[in-house]
């Protein structure tokens, strides 16, 4: 489901889109489009570093499954 909001651009990053637009669609109404895939991709590498970054905390195989078992019979309740 889409939803409309409005994003106020700088002009340069405006012209870039529509540019991007017309090179991708043939029109400059497809900025929403060409907007969105950029986001798109952009979010995608952000989760894919946050998966594969260090991390903070440390956890045991063992601290694991007993929270996974707590876990579990939480939702079985």
């Amino acid at each position: 489901m889409s939803r409309r909001t409005t994003v106020l651009l700088d002009e340069d990053i405006y012209e870039k889109l529509v540019k991007e637009s017309l090179a991708r669609y043939g029109t400059a109404k497809s900025i929403s489009k060409v907007l969105n895939e950029m986001l798109r991709k952009s979010l995608r590498g952000n989760i894919l570093h946050l998966i594969y970054s260090e991390k903070v905390a440390g956890t045991t195989a063992k601290e694991f499954e007993e929270f996974r078992r707590e876990l579990s019979k939480r939702t079985e309740s």
